[in-house]
């Protein structure tokens, strides 16, 4: 691990005042610390945040919001969480008791891909070493991505919260030394392109302050459904975050996200269009589903990612929808 220089500001000020291109911030420390152990990562400075005022769980008339620093265990167990948004809870059962209790939810929105190029620096990784190359294209890449890809990169985004937040039309407040500005999630992270090492619109020494979901109230039929190869502690092979509004047996209003197959949680506006107006039945849905792998560009290794998604929908539309 390279030497770097260790502070725990005490205010936000002081934070975003001590920020620059070669810092890092510190919350539950469940990527960075792994990160920079593995030399993937190897920040000159490293600004512990945790005594910010960056916590908070709030739910009302108008909306969920949470302080990035809310452990994502505690915003799990949220009965206002559970009960109106219960796609965002599932999604954050995912990760094992011991990840829940430690890790911050803008920890959770920030991790870095688990591709094992990127965390093996004797590999060539363009995340890593932008031009260096992404030997995963044509190497084992059977957790890989076949939504978003480029030449360049083929990484999967793995946050289940951020799949379930991108469904809820989610937006996050970042803070830096200029102010204040909100991001709907959906438009937060970045496709690989020609420069997958730029995952997000985080500018250098900006901070994500908090998470908020509008109100929806149909939020409320929700789901999430993550299909990997372990119950516990693993990355999805393909999930899916439904949320729909019913008209008796049709569907007035549908949001659909899905991940494990993307280069960042995929938002699929076809989907939601298909499903509107349809009767609320597997047939509906299936069809719908097929519109989630439109432009996919599936690898040697995970051609099965096609028809898994699919199938992870329909079975996320059949829990909330009848």
């Amino acid at each position: 691990m390279r030497e770097f220089v260790y502070t725990a500001p005490a205010t936000t000020e002081q934070a975003l005042g001590g920020a620059g291109e070669d810092t890092a911030f510190l919350a539950g420390g469940t990527t960075l610390v792994d990160l920079m152990k593995l030399g993937v990562m190897s920040p000159a400075r490293v600004l512990d945040i945790n005594a910010l005022p960056l916590r908070g769980i709030r739910a009302d008339d108008g909306g969920l919001r949470i302080g990035a620093l809310e452990k994502m265990a505690d915003v799990a167990g949220h009965p206002r969480v559970t009960a109106d948004y219960p796609a965002l809870a599932q999604a954050l059962r995912g990760a094992s008791q011991q990840i829940r209790n430690m890790a911050s939810m803008g920890g959770n929105l920030l991790q870095r891909t688990r591709c094992d190029y990127f965390r093996d620096t004797g590999s060539r990784c363009n995340k890593r070493q932008p031009g260096s190359g992404c030997p995963a294209v044509t190497g084992v890449n059977r957790t890989h991505a076949v939504l978003g890809t480029s030449d360049a990169c083929v990484a999967t985004h793995p946050s289940d919260a951020a799949v379930a937040l991108v469904a809820l039309d989610a937006s996050v407040r970042l803070l830096g030394r200029d102010g204040e500005r909100t991001v709907r999630l959906a438009d937060f992270y970045r496709l690989p392109g020609a420069t997958p090492h730029l995952e997000n619109v985080l500018e250098p020494g900006e901070l994500l302050a908090e998470i908020t979901v509008p109100a929806l109230p149909w939020a409320a039929r929700s789901a999430y459904l993550k299909i990997s190869d372990r119950q516990s502690y693993a990355f999805a092979l393909a999930s899916a975050a439904v949320a729909l509004e019913l008209n008796g047996n049709t569907v007035a209003r549908a949001r659909v996200a899905v991940g494990g197959v993307g280069t960042r949680p995929w938002r699929l506006p076809a989907v939601e269009a298909e499903l509107t107006g349809r009767p609320a039945t597997e047939e509906s849905y299936a069809r719908a589903a097929a519109l989630a792998v439109e432009g996919a560009r599936p690898l040697s290794g995970n051609r099965f990612k096609t028809t898994l998604v699919q199938r992870a929908l329909v079975r996320a539309l059949l829990t909330v929808g009848g």
